[in-house]
């Protein structure tokens, strides 16, 4: 899982070292067709702008949630292809997976997450609340 910082919306350097140094590879099983996406992380003035690379997906393949302050970011495809000739038969298939989730800073309106597919790229614009002013009265002394 990547941690937003509630600072500025990047990844946090501490999150990615500990998810590379305690991760048990020799007791996790090979799964070749599961990958992580790299994404690009923008804090803009007004929203947090995401680009996950993705390839070879269809748009209809990805699952978008928010849920409790959490971005979770999925997609699975598979495909078959079968060939029968006269003297042989082919078969083939491959499937692809996946998943990406962020915590999301308190600054974020969740009921406003868009999403925008094309040539390979996932796009996700974040906007943020809009910072209120503190009420500031000044008091008259009588």
């Amino acid at each position: 899982m990547t941690t937003l910082l509630k600072s500025n919306g990047f990844p946090s350097f501490r999150s990615a070292m500990d998810d590379f140094f305690n991760t048990d590879f020799f007791n996790r099983p090979y799964v070749a067709s599961e990958f992580l996406p790299a994404v690009n992380i923008r804090d803009e003035e007004n929203s947090y702008e995401l680009e996950l690379s993705a390839p070879g997906f269809k748009k209809e393949d990805f699952k978008i949630t928010s849920e409790d302050g959490l971005l979770n970011i999925s997609a699975e495809t598979s495909t078959e292809h079968k060939e029968e000739k006269k003297n042989y038969t082919r078969k083939e298939f491959s499937s692809s997976s996946l998943s990406r989730s962020f915590s999301l800073p308190d600054n974020i309106i969740e009921d406003n997450v868009k999403a925008h597919y094309k040539d390979g790229i996932l796009r996700l614009s974040l906007k943020k609340k809009l910072k209120t002013l503190p009420n500031r009265k000044e008091i008259s002394i009588e």
